[in-house]
């Protein structure tokens, strides 16, 4: 996944494999290996890459050791991935001991509301890893038209919808003209 986030934020500022060549001093050859998931670039390749990108390095690291699957290429997941920016908080409560099964985890974010319940109950704290391509029927984090909401990511033959496990809240149908992020997967609840 790194690969295709790299050459899409390339095509994206319209930036040559030969200018980033040549501002990184990594080889035309070994950059179209890494953007076509070939190779992974070193962590200080990725740095270098990053800055002759002009992205936040920690957003594309999130990707490093991913891989997408045939449905997540299908619903093109790296264009609802953020490169160039990363998460503010208001506050911070404290540090939340991370299981075994959830090691990935970036964040442990305080649920809002209970538009998810019973699954996910409000002020229930859940685990959330960073830009993580998501499967049908995961959980996931999304910002959706300036909302950060939690939902269960629903992958139809023509389009993609975020769910509330609460019946009386409408699924949102995601749109060709809609403008959404998928932020993370929520690997599971905190348990008390």
């Amino acid at each position: 996944m790194i690969g295709d986030m790299l050459s899409k934020i390339r095509e994206d500022k319209n930036i040559s494999k030969t200018n980033i060549a040549k501002e990184t001093n990594i080889n035309v050859g070994h950059l179209t290996h890494i953007e076509k998931g070939e190779r992974n670039p070193s962590h200080k390749a990725l740095k270098a890459l990053c800055d002759s990108l002009d992205v936040p390095y920690q957003p594309i690291m999130y990707t490093y050791d991913k891989k997408l699957t045939e449905e997540q290429t299908g619903y093109e997941i790296v264009n609802h991935i953020k490169y160039d920016a990363i998460p503010m908080f208001d506050t911070l409560s404290g540090f939340a001991k991370v299981p075994h099964e959830y090691a990935s985890s970036s964040i442990c974010l305080k649920v809002q509301d209970n538009s998810m319940a019973p699954k996910f109950n409000q002020n229930d704290y859940v685990y959330v890893e960073f830009n993580t391509p998501l499967n049908n029927k995961d959980f996931g984090l999304f910002e959706y038209k300036g909302k950060y909401i939690i939902r269960k990511f629903i992958v139809r033959k023509n389009d993609l919808v975020l769910r509330a496990e609460q019946d009386s809240i409408d699924d949102i149908v995601i749109t060709s003209k809609d403008e959404f992020y998928i932020i993370g997967k929520v690997l599971g609840k905190m348990e008390k």
